[in-house]
């Protein structure tokens, strides 16, 4: 990967002498300017990531080129450098197009703190618009992975719900596209030529989350040298996608009501209200109304987000979309990995079939690049086949072509085929014991000791 490219614009040299020397120690590639006008020559001559521009500079200050790239639309990150810093000209930096402001003297931790954090947002824009630039053909329902009716209902939903305001909560179990289906909300609405900001709720801890989300204000805690901006006001005008919601914490369940509520919010050690226009999406695989009911889930918190409702079946309940989906990867694969594969044979093909897939689409489409990458085969056969996908096809293979030489168990194969028709059953049931007694003929209480007998264990994926 290409090294940052950093301008430090600055009239006196021992600031650009030193910020130059430690900013090359961090591995960016530093050019440095003496006064406005050389920066602007420079800036028309190379393109840099971020410029760290002094604000007071005779004849071209900082604030005249942060209007020259903003002007010529030019895609550097202007962060300004102060020796005299006031909340007017704080405003007034921010109103020119400044990411962020530093007061001298200041800190190159901060200063490098300040850079990380620019490149971050510039990474999440240019994300942006490249998937603004391949938004037709990536997020046109019809180019979606599937055509069975249970994701026909989704297609529908999405394409109904896209070009609203409206708060949408993305259910279903890890692996099914979550991020997909929000991806395709935003891009397919009115918000679409601005951010659309992603927030895994579950894989931060909650003391920083409150400040990733929010943003703080200097000096609101330990070690907060300077303001964060927060991902709702990244994403002001856009899209915040809240991917598992569920593990929210009370506490900040509280602070995204009054969002949802007034689209306003406070930073994190800050008593300025901020207003802003955000479309909220969330996403959760746990089971809200039963966090609701043991108190762990806000049930009004819920309610707003449950405005529209999307359900992203699991992959053993749409079967049919497999073989799409297995040539979808296959054909990915061949491209990536510049590999002639023919395809699937029809014992990989069956295998796959009969799987269950825990961990649905993501699932498939791992275990197929796994496949492709070290097969030495122009097909992908049972030989390729992991070894838990290998041994659910061989147990179910069970038949009078299929006993050895050496004989077998009869008594082994039965409770064996036994157990897998009480688990087909309990699955088409939903796990409800009822069901799948009437499905398989027999009392309820005899399905019950079957299952204790057999050790069968509903499981964790399983809906309730």
């Amino acid at each position: 990967m290409a090294k940052a490219k950093i301008l430090v614009v600055d009239d006196e040299s021992k600031i650009r002498e030193s910020f130059s020397d430690i900013l090359g120690l961090e591995d960016f590639d530093v050019d440095a300017a003496q006064n406005g006008e050389e920066a602007i020559n420079l800036i028309e001559e190379d393109f840099y990531d971020v410029a760290l521009i002094d604000l007071n500079m005779p004849k071209v200050d900082g604030m005249e080129v942060l209007k020259y790239l903003v002007d010529h639309s030019i895609d550097t990150i202007g962060i300004i450098l102060t020796g005299y810093a006031t909340i007017r000209t704080a405003v007034e930096a921010m109103k020119a197009g400044a990411f962020d402001y530093l007061a001298k003297p200041v800190k190159m931790e901060e200063v490098i703190m300040v850079i990380n954090r620019a490149l971050e947002f510039r990474d999440i824009k240019r994300e942006n618009v490249s998937l603004k630039s391949q938004l037709k053909k990536k997020y046109k329902f019809d180019n979606f992975i599937g055509d069975s009716p249970e994701m026909g209902k989704v297609f529908r939903i999405i394409e109904k719900v896209a070009d609203t305001d409206s708060t949408v909560l993305i259910l279903g179990e890890s692996g099914t596209g979550k991020e997909l289906v929000a991806k395709a909300i935003h891009y397919n609405s009115m918000r679409r030529d601005k951010p659309l900001i992603p927030v895994n709720c579950g894989a931060i801890p909650e003391d920083l989350l409150e400040s990733e989300l929010f943003g703080h204000e200097k000096g609101a805690f330990t070690n907060a040298i300077r303001t964060r901006i927060g991902r709702f006001e990244m994403s002001n005008g856009g899209t915040i996608f809240l991917d598992e919601i569920g593990e929210m914490s009370p506490h900040l369940q509280v602070k995204l009501l009054r969002i949802l509520q007034e689209q306003e919010f406070e930073r994190l050690g800050g008593t300025k209200t901020i207003k802003c226009d955000i479309r909220v999406i969330a996403a959760t695989n746990k089971d809200l109304d039963k966090l609701v009911l043991e108190n762990q889930f806000r049930e009004d918190l819920y309610y707003r987000l449950r405005v529209i409702p999307v359900e992203i079946p699991p992959l053993r309940d749409r079967r049919s979309d497999i073989p799409l989906l297995i040539h979808h990867f296959v054909d990915i694969m061949i491209k990536t990995r510049g590999k002639e594969i023919k395809g699937v044979s029809k014992d990989v093909m069956k295998a796959f079939m009969n799987y269950d897939w825990p961990g649905n689409v993501r699932e498939l489409e791992n275990i197929i690049e796994r496949m492709v990458i070290l097969t030495d085969a122009d097909e992908l056969t049972v030989n390729d086949l992991p070894d838990k996908l290998l041994q659910k096809q061989k147990s179910e293979e069970v038949g009078p072509s299929m006993i050895p030489d050496d004989g077998f168990s009869l008594n082994n194969a039965i409770n064996d085929y036994e157990k897998l028709l009480i688990i087909r059953a309990l699955e088409k049931a939903d796990w409800v014991k009822n069901r799948a007694a009437k499905l398989l003929n027999m009392n309820r209480t005899t399905l019950v000791e079957k299952i204790k007998k057999q050790g069968i264990e509903k499981p964790r994926s399983a809906a309730s």
